[in-house]
């Protein structure tokens, strides 16, 4: 690094870009290679080390269940929203479309999202988290405020919390110690739950990247796919089938299943290449290979529990509903006017039954979308059991989010085809739904 900016110095202070009338560019090149270096320094030297001994996890509360079943978010929930909802609109929504454009999203915009405290609201209070209490519901709220902005880049504010929440809620005392602090603090880690793999009807249950037992520990092989912000992350928490057959294919000890584990990106034997997608392109999603990455013991989350891997998959699931349904609430919200100011033959285009009928159908499913994700938060928090109804929040936030999309393109007519208006972003943002696993959590 040192060598590369001594380079662009010696080049700033040449009369040659003076007569080319090159020196505002160069000097912004010097001033943002120095700042992204120096960011990239401290990534690269950051050790996750537990400071202080736990002497057991430490777990956020179950909130207590309601009596009435009521929708209204309470005094925190409420607070939450207005502000994440002023970061989506003020923050996320004018700078979506040349995000989208890089494919990347803003250094300065992730960290005012950690700021605001995307990475804690899955960690205990005794750690340095926000919340008392766990709540899914908040974290849907919170997600559905920032989608209403912009979803790929709410899908990188929101990525590293994903790990965070997962650490919170199935790693052991030590596992806390050592990884959940830096999420706590200024400079929180880029982070990334990695589930997904790239080939056709990909089932989270059934999983090709491998992790076989080894007497020392874990040894990781495989691909994922569309993993978030994966250029920058230091930490993932991936998806892996556990194989316990020995060099010869003989069966070892040892339970076997898709189970979650722990992984530095700095650990010898992983990469990432560039995967840009059709939609969530701010979220900077790319592939992250691993090739014979060897693991400790210490590395395994929840024990290789099928329950905790299964409750992982559907709190996935609920994220991304949860962003579809914020998303789909923005096409709404800009079609309405549109049709109403937009004018054909004499008259608002929303005087036509079709128009008219159409941007309804939207409204209905949107309180659909609203109650079946709200209610699989709910159960979550509750401890109860909310695998059917996140599958049936899931399949409704990909069917009818899809079609949301599809209308809102539909509505504004040719205008609707072009990225001078972002109707058609969210038209290939809200199909990400359907194809996403694991990313995010709730």
């Amino acid at each position: 690094m040192g060598m590369g900016l001594r380079a662009l110095r010696g080049l700033a202070s040449s009369d040659l870009i003076d007569r080319a009338g090159l020196r505002g560019p160069v000097e912004k090149l010097i001033y943002e290679s120095s700042k992204n270096g120096f960011r990239t320094a401290a990534s690269a030297g950051r050790a996750f080390s537990a400071v202080n001994k736990l002497a057991k996890p430490a777990r956020q509360k179950k909130p207590s269940a309601p009596k009435l079943f009521d929708l209204e978010p309470d005094e925190e929930q409420q607070m939450l929203q207005e502000a994440f909802g002023d970061f989506g609109a003020q923050r996320l929504r004018p700078i979506a479309q040349d995000a989208d454009a890089a494919c990347a999203a803003p250094v300065d915009l992730l960290k005012q999202g950690n700021e605001l405290g995307a990475t804690m609201l899955g960690i205990p209070e005794a750690l340095g988290g926000a919340m008392t209490e766990r709540s899914a519901v908040t974290s849907v709220l919170v997600s559905e405020k920032l989608a209403h902005g912009d979803m790929g880049l709410a899908a990188a504010v929101l990525a590293p919390g994903a790990v965070a929440t997962a650490i919170s809620l199935w790693g052991d005392a030590e596992q806390q110690a050592k990884y959940l602090p830096p999420f706590t603090e200024d400079g929180a880690p880029a982070a990334a739950l990695a589930v997904l793999e790239p080939r056709p009807l990909f089932d989270p249950f059934e999983l090709q990247t491998t992790a076989k037992r080894t007497p020392d520990g874990f040894t990781l092989s495989g691909t994922k796919a569309l993993v978030p912000r994966v250029a920058d992350a230091e930490l993932f928490v991936i998806a892996a089938q556990i194989d316990t057959r020995d060099g010869q294919g003989r069966q070892g000890t040892g339970g076997e299943g898709p189970a979650l584990f722990i992984v530095e990106s700095g650990t010898e034997g992983v990469s990432h290449e560039p995967e840009p997608a059709m939609g969530i392109r701010a979220a900077g999603t790319g592939r992250l290979v691993l090739e014979e990455v060897v693991l400790g013991p210490g590395a395994l989350l929840g024990g290789a529990s099928p329950k905790v891997y299964s409750e992982c998959i559907q709190r996935g699931r609920l994220a991304w509903a949860a962003l579809s349904l914020g998303t789909a609430r923005a096409v709404l919200d800009y079609v309405i006017p549109y049709v109403n100011e937009r004018k054909a033959f004499g008259e608002p285009i929303s005087h036509r039954q079709a128009v008219a009928f159409t941007v309804s159908d939207i409204a209905i499913e949107l309180e659909g979308m609203k109650l079946t994700t709200y209610r699989a938060a709910s159960r979550a928090d509750q401890g109860k059991s909310f695998a059917k109804e996140a599958a049936i929040a899931r399949h409704l936030a990909v069917d009818k989010g899809m079609q949301i999309g599809s209308s809102g393109v539909q509505l504004l007519g040719g205008h609707g085809y072009v990225k001078e208006y972002p109707v058609e972003r969210w038209y290939r943002d809200l199909r990400s739904a359907g194809v996403m696993e694991g990313a995010l959590l709730v």
